[in-house]
């Protein structure tokens, strides 16, 4: 809703980048996690069960949001520009993020379709993690070893985007988007998945001290990120910061699900959303474009109806294509593998790891973290 919210051209100041951080996150943490559990129970991680399911899960809705866009501006329903051949191919091999680097965001693009600069940067992540982290299992059986070499690689990319913008010049599009800037957005993410995993390691917080201190650091780290107007910060320390900031935003969010403002993210129709994110963040860059071209009215009207339309689209994607893409991935995914890559498959089902059959399959119990119980949706699309 922050990147809708920011997309929508409303008169407000929105931070709709730190959405895409937030976004960035949440994938490192469920896919490091899912692939912590099935190592735990294996002693292996099944490289075909993982890019099944990333496949099915991913690149249907992908695709076909692509294809319509391509279509109505190739049919001069949306305006836009002229379409370029090298667009469509970088939008289709995932590489979105650096052709805009290298062109703009305007040139040759479908609108709206620029939002796939972030798929990018989570499909190299896909292609790569697993194997690294079956590496760091099999070489570092301490996870605070493993968690220090991820952080260290977060390092390194910080000392990468200092180098480009202090020292070669580069632009803000170079850090913001690229994938060997932005990754460790997601490898915060992952660390907290690996070390202080507040659904598996509930001895690693103190509780009350969490809530009492680390929530509050937390949020002042966000506001400092959100304060500091310096655009050569921005681009380098930002990202950073937030990513920090983040961790003890999320062990709170997951640990204490009902208390403050938490409680917000596990009611019904927040849950339901969070069934849809995916297809609402790749339509809602497209149906925005399309109504501020087609309806003449104030943004605020503009964007509620973009809202409507967008919400719409999603449900019906959701029912048509991801529905019948995850009954397939669990069928094909069942032949061959072990009961722990059931388990992830079971917990990466959003909408349906709260029935009593998903608790069993979870291994769920009574003494385990409540995100195994009963975990967001959102946080499990």
């Amino acid at each position: 809703m922050l990147v809708f919210l920011a997309h929508a051209g409303l008169p407000i100041p929105i931070p709709g980048n730190f959405g895409v951080t937030v976004f960035f996150f949440l994938s490192g943490y469920l896919i490091t996690t899912l692939l912590r559990l099935e190592f735990d129970k294996q002693q292996q991680i099944s490289f075909r069960a993982f890019y099944l399911r990333r496949t099915l899960r991913i690149l249907p809705v992908f695709y076909l949001v692509l294809a319509l866009a391509w279509t109505l501006t190739a049919a001069g329903w949306l305006g836009g520009p002229r379409l370029s051949p090298y667009a469509m191919l970088a939008q289709t091999f995932h590489l979105t993020n650096y052709y805009v680097v290298s062109h703009g965001w305007w040139e040759g693009l479908a609108p709206g379709t620029w939002v796939y600069w972030s798929l990018a940067v989570e499909e190299h992540f896909y292609l790569a993690f697993p194997l690294l982290y079956l590496l760091l299992r099999r070489r570092l059986s301490s996870a605070r070893r493993q968690a220090i070499v991820l952080a260290a690689l977060c390092a390194v990319v910080l000392l990468w985007r200092c180098i480009l913008v202090f020292g070669l010049g580069a632009s803000r599009d170079r850090t913001y988007i690229a994938t060997d800037t932005r990754i460790d957005s997601i490898l915060f993410g992952c660390i907290l998945a690996v070390y202080g995993n507040p659904a598996l390691d509930r001895g690693r917080q103190a509780g009350r001290r969490w809530m009492a201190i680390g929530l509050p650091l937390g949020i002042a780290g966000l506001l400092v990120s959100f304060a500091i107007q310096n655009q050569q910060f921005q681009e380098t320390f930002r990202y950073t910061l937030q990513g920090v900031s983040l961790v003890p935003l999320f062990v709170a969010a997951i640990r204490y699900p009902n208390r403050s403002l938490f409680r917000l993210l596990n009611l019904g129709w927040v849950r339901f959303v969070g069934l849809l994110s995916y297809s609402l963040y790749l339509v809602h860059p497209t149906v925005i474009f399309g109504v501020q071209q087609w309806v003449h009215r104030s943004r605020l009207l503009q964007g509620l109806l973009a809202l409507a339309l967008s919400l719409l689209l999603s449900i019906a994607i959701y029912h048509v294509v991801e529905k019948p893409c995850t009954r397939l991935r669990k069928r094909l995914s069942q032949i061959g593998k072990g009961p722990a890559v059931a388990a992830a498959d079971l917990l990466e089902e959003s909408g349906h790891e709260g029935t009593p059959a998903g608790r069993r399959a979870s291994g769920a119990t009574s003494g385990e973290p409540a995100i195994l119980r009963r975990p967001p949706a959102a946080a499990l699309s």
